[in-house]
């Protein structure tokens, strides 16, 4: 089968007046269709830049990426990039915000209308299709922007710490709502993440990245007995801990 997302020997540097400083370097990595990718690395090793260059926001200064054989380019559409705050307009309900990707790109068709109306049902959210952000609490906000993302269809869905600004017992429970969505929408999605108990309970595989000039140190797959579990019940499950003190050693072997 071939990759949904390919990553040939990447590498990428940031120019200023005083300098050139390499953040990353050789990166080569495949996705699968369908896969969850979570991406973990000493704070500042540059797995923000490596999802900007994902995304097309800048592009490689050596190497290429594809998605869906195609060579990565500014323009791509079918890319969804959840930020670490939801960016929802309070002047716009709930409904309004989650359709404003498909005005901006004038596919407001009947069909995709109808998508979001289900996503706002199956995802506990149609009740509150006429209200203010303001009016909904922190986790009901980011299952809101991520309905925006995946109105628009995108065939890789990014994901930049997007629990960050959550308090850590709705950052749990947000982790669940995000991960059976993302899963029943069967969607490809890479995750950046600096917790790593969040990496294991959410992964197909973790990408380990060294410190800057970040290099890919292990790709590790995640396997659990029951792979129909919850990320709660994967951090009950007892190969719980030894993914996390293997993945905490290769961090500070490499790090």
């Amino acid at each position: 089968m071939t990759p949904l997302l390919e990553v040939s020997h990447v590498c990428y540097a940031y120019h200023t007046l005083s300098g050139e400083t390499t953040a990353l370097t050789d990166i080569t990595f495949s996705v699968d269709e369908g896969e969850f990718l979570v991406i973990v690395g000493p704070s500042g090793c540059g797995k923000s830049t490596l999802l900007s260059l994902l995304s097309g926001l800048i592009p490689a200064e050596q190497g290429i990426i594809r998605l869906n054989q195609s060579p990565l380019n500014r323009h791509q559409t079918n890319i969804g990039y959840m930020l670490q705050k939801d960016h929802l307009f309070e002047w716009r309900t709930i409904y309004k915000n989650v359709i404003l990707g498909l005005e901006i790109q004038k596919k407001e068709t009947s069909k995709n209308l109808a998508h979001v109306d289900q996503m706002l049902k199956d995802y506990g959210l149609s009740a509150f299709k006429n209200s203010r952000p303001s009016e909904l609490s922190g986790g009901m906000r980011q299952r809101a922007a991520l309905i925006r993302t995946l109105a628009l269809d995108p065939s890789l869905l990014l994901l930049d710490e997007p629990f960050s600004a959550l308090d850590y017992q709705t950052r749990l429970n947000v982790c669940d709502d995000v991960y059976t969505i993302i899963k029943k929408e069967k969607k490809t999605a890479i995750l950046v993440t600096h917790d790593l108990s969040e990496a294991i309970s959410m992964a197909d595989r973790i990408l380990i990245l060294s410190k800057r000039p970040a290099r890919i140190t292990k790709i590790m797959p995640i396997r659990f007995i029951n792979s129909q579990m919850t990320p709660m019940q994967r951090r009950q499950a007892p190969e719980f801990k030894h993914y996390f003190n293997d993945i905490w050693k290769e961090l500070n072997a490499n790090g």
